[in-house]
Parts: structure tokens; C-alpha cells; sequence
């Protein structure tokens, strides 16, 4: 039987690029294909360096040509491994936005998503045009605190461009990658492909005019906030942690990353949350569950602002799984709490923008300090 190169593309198509998803053909994983006689010779290049994805792919190659094609075939695979350099999203301003606030934790589960939710709320209700995007890729929750979870963003023509149009909510803008995604599904992306999805959540949108656009960032100190810092000028940054000496230890990697010579973003401040739980029988007792003052002590030690405190209560929880932030309801305690909260934050971004120049967007390679700025 010969064998000709049609077959061989044919049989290909069939095969998927190892961690990248698309067949060998439609993505251009396949560069060459050469038949002399029943010897085949495929050059392919893929982006996984894993021993493990080599073997796999030459396996998957010779299986496929011996059971599609012919079982004479003598294959021989050319597999070369060219890892793509991670792309960082493009910097630039964004017009009609005045500040960029970026709202971080050193450690997952402390509230952080919470005290955004309820920030941009307060903000809202002070008079202010705000904003959220949800640059928690992999765990987006903003949707469900906003109660939009299935909703869609709307496409808008604006000077010619086809941009998406903010979900709104309770006079809050809201962007975010679970619009885009199955709730019951992970998402599974390396940094390029979130630095991509992030790019277009952030250029390709109309975001209007906006006084503050508050980012929910993922915990940690990672490739998501890197991207970010490379990719806006963020006028300054909210730590978020509890009272706990575990979290108060992420919190302060948190404010040295922001602190880096090669970021220099300037530290709005510390929000303590579940600062202190107090029984609705005994108004008048604090028990401090993960510690006391543990946030406020960090924040004087480390020379940043201390932004106030959050109590740990029940109906903030519950305000949040039904999509309806606490500092919604008029004349409460939580209400004045982020009241008082959002203050700090907005008199502290205007002593910082009366006193220092606009965040530059930065330009380095690694989070360890090695930059090109």
C-alpha cells in the first residue's frame, strides 16, 4: 500500500498537542511531513518540555499512522520543545479611569473577595462611579456577591470596536472571568493564557468613566499579580488579612511585594477582617477568635496605614452567598464599619496622589527582583 502525505495529515488531524488542546494539524504543532515509501518522518514541535508529553506524543503519533495508515509504516519522530515566553499584557492607560486599586491577600480564605464586594458598594454609595474585575481566574466569586452569576456581558460598538459592556449591579460595573466559564468546571491555564483572558477583560471593555476600578486579585504573590502590575498603573493597593499569625505572615510577604524597588506600589493600607466575633445575646462582648489587633500591630510595624477593622458576623457571610453585600443595608453596624473603611481608602489615595507621581506600569522578568524597568 503506499503511503502519501495526505493520509498522514489526515490521521494527525485525529491527535491533540499534549496541555494545549486543538489537533497537531489545526494548530501548527506539525511542521514537516516527509514519505519515502513506507518510512514516514514527522517534525514536530510542541511547548511542554515534560519528559512524560514527549513520550506521550511520539507514542500517539506512531500509534495513530500505524492504525489510520498503514501498519508498515516506518515512523520516525522529530519532536522539538520550544516553551513560548510567557506574555505579559500589554501596559497602558486606560482612559476615563482615574484610580486603580488593587486588593490583595497574602493568604486565600481571609475575606478578601468580601471587603472588595462591600468596598466598591460603599464607594458606590458615597457618589463615586465604580468598578470591579475579577482577576481571580481561578476562582472567581465577585459573580456571586453581585448576584450575577448568570449573566453575560453585552457587546457595544464603540468608535468602530466591537468592546464588551460591563454587567451592572447594585451601581457597581463588574467584569469577570466566570461570565465566560462553567461554574462547574476548573479552569486549567498556564500564566499566558490568563495574562491573555485578563488583557481582554481589562482593553477589551467598555468600562466608561470610573473614579475607582478595585481588583480582586487571587492570594498569593504570582504570575496574575505580576501581569496586572505590568499591565496598569495601579494607584495603590489594600492588604487584606485576619488577626492570625499564619495570615498576618502572607499578609506581610503581600505588602513587601507591592514594596519591591522594581514594582513600587505604593500601600494604601491593611484591612483586619473577622477581627473580633461578638454573640447578638452579648452586644457588649468582643471574642477575639483568630487573635487580637494581630493586623493593626502588623501595620504600624511595618509603617502602612491601618484601614480599619471588620467584625466577624453572620449576615456578612450570608449577605454574600445570596448575592447581596452586607453594606447594602442601611443604618448597620457593617454599614458604618465600610462607612469608615471606604473613607481611609479614599483619603489615603488622595494624600497619595497629592504627594507621589502616577504609578509607572512596571517592566520586570521575575517576582525575586530581577528587573528591567
Amino acid at each position: 500500500m503506499k503511503i502519501d502525505k495526505k493520509q498522514i495529515q489526515e490521521a494527525l488531524s485525529k491527535i491533540t498537542v499534549p496541555g494545549e488542546g486543538g489537533n497537531m494539524i489545526a494548530t501548527g504543532a506539525v511542521s514537516n511531513i516527509n514519505v519515502f515509501g513506507n518510512e514516514v518522518v514527522v517534525d514536530i514541535t510542541i511547548a511542554n518540555p515534560a519528559m512524560q508529553a514527549r513520550k506521550k506524543t511520539e507514542a500517539e503519533i506512531i500509534n495513530i499512522i500505524y492504525q489510520e495508515v498503514s501498519t508498515e509504516a516506518k515512523v520516525k519522530v522529530n519532536l522539538k520543545v520550544v516553551t513560548p515566553e510567557k506574555a505579559p499584557i500589554k501596559g497602558k492607560q486606560i482612559e476615563g479611569m482615574r484610580n486603580i486599586i488593587a486588593i490583595s491577600s497574602g493568604k486565600g480564605g481571609v475575606g478578601k473577595s468580601t471587603v472588595t464586594a462591600n468596598l466598591a458598594i460603599t464607594l458606590a454609595k458615597m457618589g463615586f462611579n465604580v468598578g470591579v474585575l475579577d482577576a481571580d481566574i481561578y476562582g472567581p466569586s465577585i459573580p456571586i456577591m453581585f448576584d450575577v452569576e448568570t449573566a453575560r456581558p453585552l457587546s457595544v460598538t464603540i468608535d468602530g470596536k466591537n468592546k464588551m459592556k460591563p454587567v451592572e449591579n447594585y451601581g457597581v460595573k463588574i467584569l469577570s472571568i466566570g461570565f465566560f466559564t462553567n461554574p462547574n468546571q476548573a479552569v486549567v491555564w498556564r500564566g499566558p493564557m490568563a495574562a491573555k483572558a485578563l488583557n481582554q477583560l481589562i482593553f477589551d471593555a467598555d468600562w466608561g468613566e470610573l473614579d475607582f476600578l478595585l481588583l480582586d486579585l487571587p492570594p498569593g504573590t504570582g504570575d496574575i499579580h505580576l501581569s496586572l502590575m505590568q499591565a496598569l498603573p495601579i494607584t495603590g493597593a489594600v492588604i487584606v488579612s485576619t488577626p492570625q499569625k499564619v495570615a498576618l505572615a502572607d499578609a506581610k510577604k503581600g505588602v513587601a511585594m507591592f514594596q519591591q524597588e522594581s514594582i513600587n506600589v505604593p500601600v494604601l493600607g491593611i484591612v483586619e477582617n473577622m477581627a473580633y466575633f461578638t454573640p447578638a445575646e452579648l452586644p457588649e462582648n468582643k471574642y477575639y477568635i483568630f487573635g487580637e489587633a494581630g493586623a493593626k500591630n502588623l501595620a504600624e510595624d511595618l509603617k502602612v496605614p491601618f484601614l480599619g477593622e471588620i467584625p466577624l458576623i453572620q449576615s456578612i457571610r450570608e449577605a454574600g452567598d445570596v448575592g447581596h453585600p452586607a453594606a447594602m443595608q442601611e443604618n448597620t453596624p457593617i454599614e458604618k464599619t465600610m462607612q469608615g473603611i471606604a473613607k481611609n481608602v479614599v483619603s489615603q489615595v488622595v494624600k497619595r496622589n497629592e504627594s507621589l507621581p502616577a504609578t509607572e506600569i512596571i517592566k520586570i522578568t521575575t517576582m525575586a527582583g530581577c528587573s528591567t524597568k
